[in-house]
C-alpha cells in the first residue's frame, strides 16, 4: 500500500521514523492549548481539538498522499490568532474561529485547483534550496533555544545560556549520545537518543509524573463554527477580510515551504516538482477547516517531520504511526505533558536535523548574486524573525527585483511577480 520497496524503506524503519516525528512534535499538544487559552478558549477544548485536527490532517497525508509529513496546528499561527486577531480586533474567539474556517474553505478550493501545484513548480530552484536550509537553521535555533543553550540578551538579542544548568547538561549529553549513534550508523539513532535522554532525565529527577500517566480524553463541548453561512456572516459583520487573507497567505506559504523542505530532505522531489501534491495540500486545508470547527487555530505541515525523515521515514506509514500515537496520546495527557515539558529530550534531534538540512546550501548558485542573495535572505531571516513565512516572503520579493534590474525578468514565472506584490502588501500593511 505504501510502496515501501520503491522508496527503499521497510516497516521497522517507518515505525521508528513515526515515533521520532511524534516525539519531536508532541509539544504542540500542550503548547497549543496554553497559547489559545490566552484568547479565552478553554484548555480542554483546544487539547481535544488539537489532536482531532492533527489526526485528520496527518492521516489524510498518509493515506492519500503517501508522504512522511505530519500536519498539526501551526506555531506562530496560534500566536497570531490569540494575540493579534482576538487580542487587537476586540472580537470573541468564536468569531476568530469563523475567520479561520473561511480561510480553510478558500484553502480547500485552491488545493483542488492546479494553483498550488503550479506555485510549487514555479518557485525557482535556488529559493527552494534556501527554504530547505532556512528551515534547517530555524529548527536548530529552536532546539538550542528550547534547551537553554541560547538565551535572550538585552543588547545582543541572544547569548550563550548557563552551561551548568541541568537542562543544558542533559541536552549536551543527549546531543553527544545521538551524534555517536549516528556516526556509528545505528539505525533509528535520533529516536534511540531520545530514549536514552529520557531515561537519564527520569533517574536525575528532571522527568516525573506527578499527576499519574493515564487520563480519559473528552470531546470538545460543541462546535466553534456551526455552518459556512454563519461563519461568513461573522467575517462580513466584523470586516475580517484582512484577517482571513493573513491566515490564508501565511498558511499557504508555511505549508508549501515546509513541504518542499521535507520532500527535498527525503529525496521525494521529482524534477523540481512534488508528486501527488494536490492530495498533500488537501491534507492541510481540510485539517485547518475541521480544526477551526472544533476549536484550534490553522494547521500547517510540521518541520519536525524532518526528524522522522532523518530517521529513515519515506512513506505514509510514518505518518500513520504519528496519527496513531496522537490518538493514544489523548489517553495519556499527563505523560505527554511531562515528556513535552523536558526540552532536552527533543532539542538534540532538532539541532541535528537542522544541520542535515543545511546541506542544501551547497546547491545554491553562490557565484550568481541574483540567485544567491534571495536564498541567503531566506536562510538569514527565518531564524531571526521566527517565521518561515516571512523568510519566504523576503525571498519572493527580492528575487524578481534582482532579475528585473539584471535584465533577466523573462526567466521569472509570472506567479512569482504576483506573489512578490502580495507579500510586499502583507509585510507592509497587514498585522503580524
Amino acid at each position: 500500500m505504501f510502496k515501501l520497496k520503491e522508496n527503499n524503506t521497510n516497516v521497522k524503519t517507518e515505525l521508528i521514523a513515526g515515533l521520532t516525528t511524534f516525539l519531536t512534535m508532541a509539544y504542540i499538544i500542550v503548547v497549543n492549548p496554553i497559547i489559545l487559552k490566552d484568547a479565552g478558549v478553554p484548555f480542554e477544548q483546544v487539547f481535544s481539538a488539537t489532536i482531532i485536527a492533527t489526526v485528520i490532517g496527518t492521516l489524510w497525508m498518509a493515506l492519500a498522499a503517501n508522504y512522511p509529513i505530519a500536519i498539526a496546528p501551526g506555531m506562530g499561527l496560534n500566536a497570531y490568532f490569540a494575540y493579534s486577531v482576538v487580542g487587537t480586533h476586540d472580537i470573541s474567539y468564536q468569531t476568530a474561529f469563523a475567520a479561520v474556517f473561511i480561510a480553510g474553505i478558500i484553502f480547500i478550493i485552491l488545493s483542488l485547483t492546479p494553483f498550488r501545484k503550479i506555485l510549487i513548480e514555479a518557485i525557482p530552484e535556488n529559493l527552494k534550496h534556501g527554504i530547505t536550509a532556512g528551515i534547517g537553521l530555524f529548527i536548530a535555533f529552536i532546539g538550542m533555544r528550547m534547551s537553554g543553550m541560547i538565551v535572550s540578551h538585552p543588547s545582543n538579542l541572544v547569548a550563550l545560556g548557563d552551561l551548568h544548568s541541568s537542562g543544558v547538561i542533559l541536552t549536551l549529553i543527549g546531543l553527544a549520545v545521538t551524534l555517536i549513534l549516528m556516526a556509528l550508523r545505528v539505525h533509528g539513532a535520533l529516536f534511540l537518543g531520545m530514549i536514552v535522554t529520557g531515561i537519564i532525565a527520569y533517574f536525575t529527577g528532571q522527568l516525573s509524573f506527578i499527576d499519574g500517566l493515564v487520563q480519559k480524553p473528552s470531546l470538545p463541548e460543541g462546535l466553534m463554527v456551526a455552518n459556512p453561512v454563519s461563519a461568513l456572516v461573522d467575517v462580513v459583520q466584523h470586516s475580517l477580510y484582512a484577517v482571513v487573507f493573513s491566515f490564508l497567505l501565511v498558511t499557504i506559504f508555511d505549508t508549501t515551504g515546509t513541504m518542499i523542505g521535507v520532500a527535498e530532505q527525503a529525496g521525494l522531489m521529482k524534477s523540481g516538482s512534488m508528486p501527488r501534491v494536490r492530495q498533500a495540500l488537501l491534507a492541510d486545508s481540510v485539517a485547518t477547516t475541521v480544526g477551526s470547527m472544533f476549536g484550534t487555530s490553522p494547521t500547517s505541515a510540521y518541520v519536525e517531520s524532518t526528524a522522522g525523515v532523518a530517521a529513515g521515514g519515506r512513506t505514509g506509514l510514518t505518518t500513520v504511526t504519528v496519527s496513531i500515537l496522537f490518538i493514544i496520546a489523548a489517553f495519556f495527557g499527563p505523560l505527554v505533558s511531562a515528556v513535552s515539558g523536558i526540552a532536552a529530550i527533543t532539542s538534540p534531534a532538532l539541532i541535528i536535523v537542522g544541520s542535515l538540512m543545511m546541506g542544501a546550501i551547497a546547491q545554491i548558485k553562490w557565484d550568481e548574486l541574483d540567485e544567491a542573495f534571495p536564498a541567503f535572505l531566506i536562510i538569514l531571516s527565518m531564524p531571526l524573525t521566527s517565521s518561515i513565512a516571512t523568510g519566504i516572503a523576503l525571498g519572493f520579493i527580492s528575487y524578481p527585483i534582482l532579475k528585473v534590474v539584471t535584465g533577466k525578468w523573462k526567466v521569472v514565472h509570472p506567479l512569482v511577480y504576483v506573489f512578490a506584490v502580495l507579500f510586499l502588501y502583507q509585510l507592509v500593511f497587514l498585522p503580524h
